[in-house]
């Protein structure tokens, strides 16, 4: 018997099915483009990285890597030791994350509510250092009996996850009108399954390819090496959830079409002013890929250009009180928060 809309059987099912929503006071210059955004705080476990945490699960089960009874052990910067923490609670399994000390203690308190064990890692060293969170979590791995590392930054089943369910998503409630697609950058797994799906369903229907434009962080190395092939020097920055320190093999960048970078203050004001004028109350990377999502379509705009421009919004901005949503900690970065307009 089918079940209503809206009403599941448990807590994974209910993944996925986020709003796409009209963005006005932020855009209310722009008389040709608009400016789409996925919410994706609206998983039950309040970032798109719910999407991922289940598919990687559901492969590691498919294949005989995560047994009944089994630890989970991953390297994480919070969302995604949320999502897969979500599901393993669902199906019976235990969770052991590492995490870099930059993170919001937000979401340290959230992963042991959900039964985590959690490690803290420095995060100013280099990642083969083995006091790194991706050291310690392969460590980790080792030595727990019947454990499994699904490492987001190189399993297929990251960006599949975008494949069969975010991409397509999108391309329905644009109705294949989508012309730019705009995503922050980690593990890539976000915006390489999305571009796929995006070009395979344009080319279904005979439509343009829409452009898939990445948001790296300003202290990252995707940006250099998508645009010169060298690695380079990353350097500490302090908003959460996008950029690297090395290059994660569950991006495709041959899908993506142009990388542009944010900085701190840029990702910070544009969350507190979404919040602020729409509404919408979400994370530092969040504003860090609007502010570019906005940034083409003023663009765009200037050229009696009509865009319809999607953007994603990873996660919600309650991780993140104690940060960016805190005047005292941004002025201690040195921002002037009462200089900030909105």
């Amino acid at each position: 018997m089918s079940l209503p809309v809206g009403v599941y059987t448990d807590v994974v099912s209910a993944i996925g099915h986020t709003p796409l929503i009209r963005l006005n006071r932020v855009t209310a210059e722009l008389e040709h483009s608009e400016v789409w955004v996925k919410l994706e705080r609206c998983n039950p476990g309040g970032s798109i990285k719910d999407r991922i945490g289940l598919q990687m699960v559901l492969e590691a089960e498919e294949k005989g890597w995560l047994s009944p009874g089994g630890t989970i052990v991953e390297a994480t910067s919070g969302n995604t030791g949320i999502g897969l923490a979500m599901v393993a609670a669902q199906r019976g399994y235990r969770c052991v994350f590492t995490m870099p000390d930059k993170m919001a203690k937000e979401k340290i308190d959230l992963l042991k509510a959900i039964g985590a064990d959690v490690h803290i890692c420095p995060t100013d060293v280099e990642k083969e250092d083995p006091k790194s969170y991706y050291s310690v979590a392969r460590r980790l791995s080792e030595e727990i009996p019947n454990a499994w590392y699904p490492d987001q930054y190189s399993n297929q089943s990251n960006p599949l996850a975008h494949v069969f369910s975010t991409g397509p998503e999108i391309w329905r409630q644009t109705q294949g009108e989508i012309t730019h697609f705009v995503a922050t950058m980690g593990t890539g797994g976000t915006i390489s399954g999305c571009a796929k799906a995006l070009k395979n369903l344009a080319d279904k229907e005979g439509k343009e390819h829409p452009r898939v434009i990445g948001v790296d962080a300003i202290g990252s190395i995707l940006k250099e090496y998508f645009e010169e092939g060298t690695i380079g020097k990353p350097h500490t920055y302090a908003v959460e959830g996008f950029g690297e320190d090395f290059i994660p093999t569950a991006t495709d960048f041959s899908l993506i079409d142009e990388i542009l970078a944010v900085n701190d203050e840029d990702c910070f004001r544009m969350a507190r002013r979404l919040a602020r004028q729409e509404g919408l109350f979400c994370g530092g990377s969040c504003g860090g890929a609007l502010k570019i999502a906005l940034d083409i379509a003023e663009k765009m705009d200037t050229e009696n250009m009509k865009a319809k421009v999607v953007v994603i919004l990873p996660d919600a901005g309650n991780p993140y009180l104690s940060k960016m949503y805190n005047d005292d900690w941004l002025q201690s970065l040195g921002y002037d928060v009462d200089e900030w307009e909105w």
